[in-house]
């Protein structure tokens, strides 16, 4: 089954690791990455986002967020068998020939520092998904884990309206409460979270909370159902039956049209067991398989993502 996932961080890590270099088809040896070319392949992945996540002692400026597109482009899209997709034809071509489906997303509008130029140079580098911020607050809006809760800030608004004009799809995973209802009522797009689990099954405060799910699911977006063990049970120990109970959640919410994966392999530094690596996808497949009819099986593991790409992506 193919699969697609909408969020690794694989550039951060060689951010961060200048000496981790993305290995292609062939290697054997993981080079310090759970994400690569291989394990993409052995797991049916023919559709990866990668963000770009950006942290101290990295400088938080756009020419830092260049650097790391320029990173995607060098190590990712110079593999034979990877596809850049800017738009929705992109993404069919892909298919056809094969290719694995690779998609640029900005995690954090921290480096963007409100340069319309800077977020105009990452679209004509391919950046087609954003989300305004991460756990903390930043000049856009405030993150879950800011304890005053704010919303999106002037600039912020501003921020959804360029990205809305460019094409580029807003991700509300890490926003605050208050800034995902205020690009709710704002958004005249549909908008996703790449990578957020059900809060009503584990309550941990990235995690989405029922209302917030359905306003995901009535905007026409998609939820990447995500592997960070600490979203998925406050028991430490995570397995992939836990990774279920949150597609079943969303089901009941009435998901089942609007729920992918986002792994968030590469940011993580514990995983589920039996899910380390994207090379393991057809476990969680046959899981699924255990409890859902394969048409819908499909569906979650890449169907609905690729459904939504495919509507949403700029022409």
């Amino acid at each position: 089954m193919k699969t697609a996932d909408l969020h690794c961080d694989a550039l951060y890590k060689m951010m961060m690791d200048p000496r981790l270099s993305f290995p292609g088809a062939g290697g054997t040896d993981s080079g310090g990455l759970d994400v690569t070319a291989e394990r993409l392949r052995a797991g049916g992945v023919d559709l990866q986002v990668f963000a770009i996540y950006l942290e101290e002692p990295l400088s938080l400026r756009p020419e830092t967020a260049l650097r790391a597109a320029d990173l995607f482009w060098e190590n990712v899209l110079s593999l034979p068998g990877f596809r850049l997709v800017r738009t929705a034809a992109d993404l069919d071509e892909a298919a056809r020939a094969g290719d694995i489906a690779a998609l640029l997303s900005l995690e954090g509008a921290d480096s963007l520092r409100g340069e319309w130029w800077a977020l105009r140079l990452l679209h004509r580098l391919g950046l087609r998904l954003l989300g305004l911020t991460w756990n903390h607050a930043n000049w856009a809006a405030d993150g879950v884990k800011e304890p005053r809760g704010g919303g999106l800030t002037a600039a912020g608004r501003q921020l959804v309206r360029e990205c809305e004009a460019l094409g580029i799809l807003l991700d509300v995973s890490h926003l605050s409460e208050r800034g995902f209802w205020d690009l709710a009522d704002m958004a005249a797009r549909p908008f996703f979270a790449s990578h957020a689990n059900a809060r009503s099954v584990c309550d941990h405060p990235r995690n989405l909370t029922d209302d917030q799910i359905r306003a995901v699911i009535a905007a026409g977006g998609v939820i990447g159902v995500t592997f960070v063990p600490d979203f998925l049970t406050d028991r430490g120990v995570a397995t992939v039956d836990d990774v279920i109970r949150h597609v079943e959640r969303i089901c009941e919410l009435g998901g089942a049209d609007h729920l992918g994966f986002g792994s968030d392999f590469d940011g993580i530094d514990r995983h589920v067991a039996g899910l380390e690596h994207p090379g393991r996808y057809p476990v969680l497949a046959e899981a699924l398989l255990k409890r859902y009819p394969e048409d819908l099986v499909r569906r979650f593991l890449g169907g609905n993502v690729r459904r939504f790409l495919r509507n949403f992506l700029p022409s």
